[in-house]
């Protein structure tokens, strides 16, 4: 059985994908009671799914029940692998990131499904096999290396 966090990152999903747009806007209180949940399962469904590394952005607005703004972020230019390559990555980056990373570009179509398998292959630990900090730094240049061959 899903998690209810599976389940409403789903369900925003959906909405997102039935959007013309790509932004929707929703109401925290309104979410959570058809979730039969708090809001702040909403709110954390919200940090951990919706970042800006798996291509969302999202705006709060506090009073009236919490209208939450989100925009899935277009991956398919330029701009945006410039910006992952030589500003947000940085010099380490934890597995986890970079997997949100794979994650979001596999699910914008930027990439197959066995791409994303391989890139997540490439920066696991077990693939980096020695000791941290050099762990981080390495599964760095890994990612970012990918991704030039993406961009061009």
């Amino acid at each position: 059985m899903a998690r209810l966090s599976d389940i409403i990152e789903e369900f925003i999903k959906q909405l997102l994908n039935n959007s013309q747009d790509d932004i929707l806007e929703i109401q925290r209180n309104e979410l959570a009671n058809k979730f039969s949940c708090a809001p702040s399962q909403i709110n954390y469904v919200l940090m951990t799914r919706f970042t800006v590394d798996r291509g969302y952005y999202i705006e709060s607005r506090r009073g009236g029940g919490g209208s939450i703004r989100i925009t899935r972020v277009s991956l398919d230019n330029n701009a945006y692998f410039k910006d992952l390559i030589s500003d947000r990555i940085g010099q380490s980056i934890s597995q986890s990131s970079a997997e949100s990373y794979i994650d979001a570009f596999l699910e914008q179509n930027l990439i197959t499904p066995r791409e994303a398998a391989l890139m997540k292959a490439a920066v696991n630990d077990k693939a980096i096999n020695i000791q941290s900090p050099d762990k981080d730094s390495i599964r760095a240049s890994l990612l970012k290396s990918m991704l030039i061959v993406l961009l061009y």
